[in-house]
């Protein structure tokens, strides 16, 4: 999955109509190199890192070893190089060359509690999407690796390109490097067409009250055959379900745009700011205003 970063410098080049990125794979020893699915690789020799303007360091879905050679290299290249990223448990492998001592990083949620074990003397926000510290680069997990190499494209070519390349690659939405990494709609799912379909109700139609009895009616059930039905699917009731759905829309409208909160809290259907905010503590247990904030500009150093 790391190595689908290549493809948002490759939309690059193609929507700028020039070679912006010239991208290589590397490796230790060079030559081929046996991914975990069992294609083979390409690769080129690390012997020069500092011949390279932007490195990039991939990892699979276990943490990667970091040998003394690389570590070495990696040292070297952050010291002459423009900037060096390590791409979800990357990060790993560039704390272990201590280039994430007195820095802020993020990598996957899940190796949290190892990173911090491990790199003390680094500053990790694991609510990030990606972070961008001075020359140091860090993502977390899997696809937020290509949020990253948008982020570098806009630091380098501006908005515009950036925002070409991620319609290019279709994806969902630009996302900024403030954004959390979990999404509470990820909680709220279900197998069943029935309540799918409800879900994808609420999600078109937050302006709407979405009370039990109206969610019930899409689902062509009672009341109380739909709630028994929608928390057998989903765990939760419809009334937090919906509010899940609402303070998620509302977090992508607070991280994407500059729209006054007021407007947000109606556009989302929470009616006012207050019950927005209260919402926000329930779920997220910091509010709007918090979560605006820590958004920020785009991946600013």
């Amino acid at each position: 999955m790391s190595l689908a970063v290549t493809s948002a410098f490759a939309a690059a080049n193609r929507h700028a109509g020039a070679v912006l990125y010239d991208v290589r794979l590397l490796s230790e020893q060079g030559g081929p190199v046996r991914a975990a699915l069992g294609a083979d690789l390409t690769t080129d020799p690390i012997r020069d890192l500092a011949a390279y303007d932007t490195i990039l360091v991939a990892a699979g879905i276990v943490i990667p070893e970091t040998t003394p050679i690389l570590a070495a290299a990696l040292r070297a290249a952050a010291r002459a190089r423009r900037r060096v990223a390590g791409l979800c448990l990357g990060s790993f492998v560039l704390g272990e060359a201590g280039l994430l001592d007195g820095r802020r990083a993020t990598t996957h949620w899940r190796y949290a509690q190892l990173f911090r074990d491990r790199y003390p003397a680094s500053t990790l926000e694991i609510d990030k999407i990606y972070i961008a510290d001075g020359t140091i680069w860090t993502s977390a997990g899997m696809s937020a690796a290509i949020d990253l190499a948008v982020g570098m494209i806009e630091r380098d070519h501006g908005r515009d390109l950036a925002h070409s390349v991620a319609r290019g690659l279709v994806m969902e939405r630009r996302r900024a490097g403030g954004q959390a990494q979990h999404s509470a709609l990820l909680d709220v799912d279900a197998p069943s067409d029935r309540v799918q379909a409800v879900l994808a109700y609420a999600r078109r139609n937050l302006h709407l009250p979405l009370t039990t009895e109206a969610l019930a009616a899409v689902a062509c059930l009672s009341p109380r055959q739909f709630t028994r039905l929608f928390r057998a699917e989903t765990g939760t009731s419809p009334a937090k379900a919906v509010e899940a759905i609402r303070v998620e829309a509302a977090r992508l409208m607070l991280e994407q745009s500059r729209l006054p909160i007021e407007e947000i809290a109606r556009e989302t259907g929470f009616a006012n700011r207050e019950r927005m905010r209260r919402s926000f503590l329930r779920v997220h247990g910091e509010g709007p205003r918090t979560i605006r904030q820590a958004a920020g500009p785009l991946a600013v150093a």
